[in-house]
């Protein structure tokens, strides 16, 4: 089937077989080696990616459903030339080790300092009656909203630390 979308800004329009992920059409097809295949279960959060703005795991998801869309991979998160301040806090907070998770964790990082400027709240949002705002981000915040972002290194704590940063910079 024929698919066109835009992918970091530029419209790719790709030949995928119905059964083929997102996933594996941005890797496979699309050579972007950030999403990382490591679970293909929805279980670690290292494949995720911006759908429309809006955080995906791209391993659960066709990429025939995708026509017409905007999906964002980490490769395009950094605007002429500059980091993203998610991935300049990563750095400076030392938020990996390996870094096979990081590409997913900064991806719900940028999304999840979105979501809570947007004034959605979390299982860990204390009062839910009251209005959410970006201000409210602790660290339980943080930590249950990467909470579908596994790291096998352990390096949470700094990944709290960048992404709290973070969200005072944006």
């Amino acid at each position: 089937m024929q698919v066109s979308m835009t992918v970091n800004g530029s419209v790719r329009t790709l030949e995928v077989e119905p059964r083929m992920t997102l996933l594996d059409a941005l890797r496979d097809e699309l050579g972007l080696t950030g999403p990382k295949k490591s679970c293909d279960r929805g279980e670690c959060g290292a494949c995720t990616v911006h759908v429309d703005g809006r955080r995906a795991l791209s391993c659960m998801t066709l990429a025939v459903m995708h026509d017409g869309q905007a999906i964002t991979t980490i490769e395009g998160l950094a605007h002429e030339g500059q980091l993203h301040p998610v991935q300049k806090a990563f750095i400076e907070y030392d938020g990996f080790q390996c870094g096979f998770c990081t590409s997913g964790q900064i991806m719900s990082a940028v999304a999840l300092i979105e979501e809570a400027r947007a004034g959605w709240p979390s299982a860990a949002t204390t009062d839910v009656s009251r209005t959410f705002s970006k201000a409210d981000l602790s660290d339980a915040e943080i930590r249950e909203r990467l909470s579908g972002n596994l790291c096998r290194c352990a390096c949470y704590p700094n990944i709290v630390d960048a992404v709290a940063e973070a969200s005072q910079r944006i």
